[in-house]
């Protein structure tokens, strides 16, 4: 086997020189298989026009991404320094200095890459794609002869160490978001550098991880790299990154467990900060065997999209059923009105089924973001409803929450209630912030919010077969292919201010085929639908949650939708202790939330009355953004005594509320997303 690796790689250097001599760029090689994909469509097709998401692509690209640069290259004042990119120069030879940053550093830059391809189909920017150009450049001439690339071990521990600690040091982590990287940037730019440079890398991993005798069986501690790998054989079309990625998920938590013998080979604390517990990881039990999502949120997500991924593309129904068990655990015990997860600070970690703290809660951003990788996947192994709406969810009220209206400040915590400066001095409640921060040491989750808003529009889509399924909404225009037509999709709506969807359907030449549109969970099956001006009745049968429309499609065919977006409140299962009595309000897809801006402090004496809500518009923060005025209470002292014999009584009042993602966004204070309901 290694004999043919070297075989290979000799081949692939003489392929390489044919290249050169005949003047082809190997990106017109990997062109060919991107065209070939079934199914399959990247970024570039589908432009956001209105002023919802062309708002949040214009903050990624005006100031999101430059933001970052500058925190990259060690220009924000008063905040964390980054290092990202001198470390990359000290690796290859220009700078004398010495590491500095988290083991994974590397992966800040990755994923700052990653956002500028997106930023560049919406935004062409030829000064910030000769940044990028340059990044990549220097990427080039840090990367080792044989492939590998990770400043930490090439700068600070060695070379001789690396491998020495897959558990901890995030070397695979690190290369997977080089590849989504170098993925995105060839399919946005078709400039095929860093796809190469991420070729290598793999190749190189590739040689030294696998079943093979002399070849390491282990995993990663923090999944990534198996997410990636398919996406890097999905542009390729290199089984071997196919069969990479899936050697990695199936030696996850298999006997003897490989954490314990890279511990015991290289004298390492077996413990670990971690205290042994493989749950952290996903990693305690073979991935097959595994019904309850634990551990680590962010490492359970991405673990989670490719076990999706592979059991589409290997048609394996045993990662299929795995897949949908553990979708069970998060989304049906474990997840928070909001699209979060991870309800504990320590291990930054699932809790148990039904624990949702709404003050401690970590919610981590990055998390919800991986929720919305994963839902995406499932969509693309079976199609359903549920699996749109969670994105949907996690996508405006988890992820967007994130950051600011201005893209300059960001939540690392996304919590449910903020009860005060007191609490926030409490060490259970360090980790809830009442303000957004300029910058964190561990920077993972501005640079993946900047990446999953340029790439929102490839989540509007999943093909199956005949069937196009649109599982979101949003002022958009979409050039997608099929049943062998190239169609145009058109949108028009203020979603998710308003309910009402336009659609114009362009194909090239007429397409027979099946229409598939989701039926969001909060229009609790109310919807109406015309077709040309008429009403579609008869035409459409509706099934897993898509209004599914099978017909011959003219240019210019229209289609009409509204949904309900009316406000109203809505209540958690009882298990939830935490909310019980409370009431929460949802408009649309959106979630809620009282801020002490609008309310006045102290938000835990608030009682909601009388649930009839009135709707007021309001464009301060954002264009035709919709707030809620309700009737509550608040409930009140006789006296500033620490103790009364005397009952408080109840002060009628009227209560503001806006949308959670908002919030933050006028000067810190306490905020609230349940609040007590008067019976």
């Amino acid at each position: 086997m290694s004999r043919w690796r070297n075989n290979r790689t000799y081949l692939l250097s003489i392929e390489n020189a044919f290249l050169k001599m005949n003047n082809i760029n190997r990106s017109s090689l990997f062109l060919i298989n991107t065209k070939q994909r079934i199914g399959e469509w990247t970024m570039q097709n589908v432009k956001m026009t209105g002023s919802f998401w062309q708002h949040y692509q214009d903050v990624v690209a005006n100031s999101v991404i430059p933001y970052q640069w500058k925190a990259l290259n060690d220009e924000l004042p008063d905040t964390e320094p980054s290092h990202a990119i001198k470390n990359f120069r000290i690796a290859a030879g220009e700078l004398d200095e010495e590491y500095y940053g988290m083991v994974f550093q590397d992966s800040d830059l990755y994923k700052w890459l990653e956002a500028v391809a997106y930023s560049l189909q919406s935004h062409p920017n030829p000064q910030l794609e000769k940044d990028a150009d340059e990044v990549i450049s220097l990427l080039g001439r840090a990367q080792n002869k044989d492939g590998y690339l990770h400043t930490y071990y090439q700068v600070k521990e060695g070379l001789e160490q690396r491998w020495t600690n897959v558990r901890d040091n995030h070397e695979l982590y690190c290369a997977g978001h080089l590849i989504e990287a170098a993925v995105a940037y060839y399919e946005s730019t078709g400039k095929s550098e860093l796809l190469q440079i991420a070729c290598k890398f793999a190749d190189y991993i590739d040689s030294v991880f696998g079943p093979e005798e002399g070849q390491i069986k282990g995993f990663p501690g923090h999944e990534e790299i198996e997410l990636a790998l398919v996406r890097l054989y999905l542009v390729t079309k290199e089984n071997r990154y196919l069969n990479l990625a899936t050697f990695f998920v199936n030696e996850r938590g298999r006997q003897p467990h490989y954490f314990d013998l890279e511990c015991k080979q290289f004298g390492r604390d077996q413990q670990g900060w971690w205290h042994g517990n493989y749950e952290y990881s996903q990693s305690h039990i073979p991935v097959r065997e595994q019904k309850e999502a634990v551990g680590h949120a962010v490492r359970a997500m991405y673990l989670y999209s490719a076990v999706a991924d592979l059991a589409e593309l290997n048609n394996d129904p045993t990662l299929k059923e795995a897949a949908e068990n553990l979708w069970h655990s998060v989304v049906h015990e474990k997840l928070f009105i909001n699209g979060g997860i991870g309800a504990s600070a320590w291990g930054e970690a699932f809790a148990g089924a039904f624990d949702l703290p709404n003050d401690t809660t970590y919610n981590e951003t990055c998390a919800s973001i991986g929720l919305a990788f994963w839902a995406k996947r499932m969509l693309q192994l079976e199609p359903k409803g549920e699996y749109a709406d969670i994105l949907e969810n996690t996508v405006y009220n988890g992820s967007l929450c994130g950051m600011d209206i201005k893209g300059e400040r960001f939540f690392y915590v996304n919590p449910l209630e903020v009860n005060g400066e007191s609490s926030c001095r409490r060490r259970d409640h360090k980790h809830v912030l009442p303000e957004r921060q300029k910058w964190f040491n561990c920077a993972c989750c501005p640079p993946n919010l900047a990446r999953i808003i340029g790439s929102i529009g490839d989540y509007f889509y999943t093909q199956k077969g005949e069937t196009f399924y649109v599982n979101l909404y949003g002022d958009s225009i979409a050039k997608l292919y099929w049943n062998g037509q190239e169609v145009e999709f058109v949108q028009h709506t203020m979603y998710p201010w308003d309910g009402a969807i336009a659609f114009t359907i362009n194909p090239s030449n007429s397409v027979q085929g099946n229409l598939a549109f989701r039926i969001p969970g909060w229009a609790e099956g109310e919807f109406n639908i015309t077709i040309n001006g008429e009403n579609a009745a008869g035409e459409e049968v509706v099934s897993n949650g898509y209004l599914i429309i099978n017909r011959n499609w003219e240019k210019g065919d229209q289609v009409s939708l509204l949904f309900p977006t009316k406000a109203k409140g809505i209540y958690a299962n009882t298990k939830v202790e935490e909310n019980t009595g409370k009431v929460a309000f949802t408009r649309g897809p959106l979630v809620y939330c009282f801020e002490e801006v609008d309310n006045g402090n102290n938000l835990s004496t608030i009682f909601i009355g009388d649930t009839s809500i009135k709707e007021v518009k309001n464009s301060n923060l954002l264009n035709d953004a919709v707030y809620l005025q309700l009737t509550g209470s608040r409930l009140q002292d006789h006296s500033d005594d620490l103790y009364s014999f005397k009952k408080p009584y109840l002060e009628e009042f009227t209560l503001t509320a806006i949308p959670y993602f908002m919030w933050g966004n006028r000067g810190k204070g306490e905020m609230k997303v349940w609040v007590k309901q008067q019976i």
